[in-house]
């Protein structure tokens, strides 16, 4: 995949796609729907994003809401066949385009686009004014081909969105969330130095960074762990702890996984850790032995679940 962060001056090759437009925050069901109506034999396969999340240019206050960083939402788009990824800097240029100057500028002008999709409920251009279907009369004008997608629908009846996917992450229900996903949510990125005190309990972790991303629910978790490169490159079992480590007084939300049967250095490699089972909430102990004990349980329990997969 190819990824372009500006719309002006792009290579012959890399416009005339057929392309979806959208943020498509963990790249879920909904998301694949108009992704797949994308598809066009004599084109490439295009999909339109931004970076950031128009909600956290304008709201910058707001609270941490993103399912994936812009790197894993590149990695899941590579992965489920996007030819040329355009992840579009949304600042103060951008937001103060109206819906007619974005078709006409960036759609049109600057990406060239044959085929745009996006879904039923897409707004776009200064204010949000512009709906899906001023985009359909936009592209009659402009010479540009749109197709709406169709809200996708949950075991429920009610659409698949990312509010639904945060809700069950929040509660504690992975596999909800991957239902609605189509695929594990995985917490993506490199590993960080930590204090290295499982190394002292006989559980080593690697620790790695929550920042701007919706937190799960705090406690421990059955997982799947890939460690994307370097010398141990691989698919892993393991267990995580997600939380402030209240038995040690720390406040600031971790993330550390330990990998069972392992022994390396992974210091320097990236990792995408599933989320595939809450065993149990964040908990406070007497002691380190308690403790221990404790997570002795949690990967037996991890382990009978994940060999189940």
């Amino acid at each position: 995949m190819r990824t372009f962060t500006r719309h002006t001056n792009l290579p012959p090759d890399a416009r005339g796609a057929s392309a979806a437009i959208g943020n498509f925050d963990g790249v879920h069901l909904g998301h694949r729907a108009v992704i797949d109506l994308a598809l066009k034999e004599d084109t490439p396969l295009g999909v339109v994003t931004f970076d950031p999340h128009p909600r956290e240019y304008f709201r910058p206050d707001t609270p941490a809401f993103r399912l994936m960083t812009p790197a894993t939402k590149a990695h899941r788009l590579d992965k489920i066949g996007v030819d040329l990824l355009y992840a579009l800097p949304f600042d103060a240029d951008l937001s103060a385009l109206t819906a007619e100057e974005f078709a006409r500028d960036v759609i049109k002008g600057g990406l060239g686009l044959k085929h745009v999709v996006v879904g039923a409920d897409f707004c776009f251009g200064k204010g949000r004014m512009g709906t899906a279907a001023d985009l359909v009369r936009f592209g009659k004008e402009l010479g540009f081909d749109v197709t709406i997608a169709e809200l996708q629908s949950f075991e429920t009846g009610e659409p698949v969105s990312s509010t639904r996917i945060r809700d069950a992450l929040s509660d504690g229900k992975p596999r909800d969330a991957a239902a609605m996903l189509g695929h594990w949510h995985r917490i993506e990125g490199p590993i960080l130095h930590g204090e290295k005190r499982g190394r002292t309990l006989g559980y080593p972790t690697a620790n790695m960074s929550l920042a701007g991303l919706h937190p799960p629910a705090f406690g421990v978790y059955a997982v799947l762990v890939d460690v994307l490169d370097g010398p141990h490159a691989g698919l892993y079992h393991g267990v995580a702890s997600l939380g402030v480590r209240p038995m040690f007084g720390v406040n600031t939300p971790n993330f550390e996984t330990f990998i069972f049967d392992f022994s390396g250095d992974l210091y320097g490699s990236t990792l995408s850790v599933a989320l595939v089972d809450f065993l149990r909430p964040e908990l406070k102990f007497d002691g380190l032995d308690a403790l221990v004990t404790q997570m002795d349980d949690d990967s037996a329990r991890a382990r009978l679940i994940l060999a189940a997969l």
